[in-house]
């Protein structure tokens, strides 16, 4: 690893502490260096402590981790389709898991239902998907990625017919889930794992993923299992982005635009770039959510507006300049 590879994944290491320091510090109620450290390690229990706890480190854990999933499997899709603008949701996994999320709103059920009928959606998704795609013999990157297009867009009217049908009282809660919403996950421990688990069961095949990218020719005369890892990154990004979704709704933008910032910032290598979108990707989704829940607080804005607002110009900036 370069020196210059190796600076990077250290400052976006402390970005990520700057944007979780951040993360509990701010909102309704503002907190100092000594109120964190009161609520954390404070022997009684108070405001602070109830503030940072039970609201703040959840909801962090769980946008931190939905950006590190996004990223992660935005960076596998760009290299399982050999396409810059691949991005977790081109294959339609977020609309199976939208259409599932919102019908189970659309009746009224609890928040566990929600969770389940989202991740269901994005299985059934992605079965449907790798099922068409394959037809009779295997599939190739350019039929995977038409058939994910034509289900996604048979997602999309689901989710148009089911947004019309809905209550007025419903549409609200609806719209906001998929524009990206945090303000009441369930638990974050099951995308904390899985992005744990997760990257660490991709980056044994980084080296693999260096050759893949430059091609199948490539990769099949250095003695590559082409269609193992295509097969192996196809199941892991979907389950990455099931997860995110499922966790957070529909956050856009995430897993499209960090891996080029990382490229734009000279880390190619897989071996870096796996884990540095991992650390990139969940600061942006926790300093967006820090401030979607803090700019006109006690109202909340939708996360994926801001990381919109924020990535875009961003992204523009450093193409311009590199």
């Amino acid at each position: 690893m370069s020196a210059r590879v190796r600076n990077a994944l250290i400052v976006l290491l402390l970005l990520a502490l700057g944007a979780w320091y951040l993360a509990l510090a701010l909102g309704s109620v503002s907190l100092d260096a000594g109120g964190l450290w009161h609520a954390f390690f404070g022997t009684q229990g108070g405001l602070e402590r109830d503030i940072v706890l039970r609201l703040r480190l959840p909801r962090g854990m769980a946008a931190f981790a939905t950006g590190a999933l996004l990223a992660t499997a935005g960076a596998l899709m760009q290299v399982l389709l050999r396409n810059p603008l691949a991005d977790p949701y081109v294959l339609g996994i977020s609309g199976g898991a939208a259409v599932g999320a919102l019908a189970v709103l659309w009746l009224g059920w609890g928040s566990v239902w929600m969770d389940i009928a989202a991740f269901a959606g994005a299985m059934l998704s992605m079965a449907l998907v790798f099922g068409l795609a394959r037809g009779k013999g295997d599939w190739t990157p350019t039929r995977l990625l038409l058939t994910g297009v034509i289900v996604a867009a048979g997602w999309g009217a689901m989710i148009t017919f089911i947004l019309a049908m809905a209550p007025e009282a419903r549409l609200r809660g609806m719209l906001f889930w998929l524009m990206g919403d945090l303000s009441a996950p369930a638990t974050p421990w099951v995308a904390v794992v899985l992005a744990i688990i997760g990257l660490g069961a991709v980056l044994p095949f980084a080296r693999d993923f260096n050759v893949l990218a430059r091609g199948e020719l490539t990769a099949a005369s250095l003695g590559v299992n082409i269609s193992f890892l295509r097969r192996y990154i196809y199941v892991a990004a979907s389950l990455f982005t099931a997860a995110a979704v499922t966790t957070a709704g529909s956050v856009g933008f995430v897993g499209l635009v960090v891996p080029h910032l990382l490229r734009l910032a000279g880390i190619g290598d897989m071996r870096a770039l796996l884990p540095g979108a991992a650390l990139a990707g969940g600061t942006l989704v926790l300093f967006a959510d820090t401030l979607a829940r803090s700019l006109i607080a006690p109202q909340q804005l939708p996360v994926g507006v801001i990381t919109a607002f924020i990535g875009v110009p961003l992204f523009l900036y450093l193409l311009r300049r590199r």
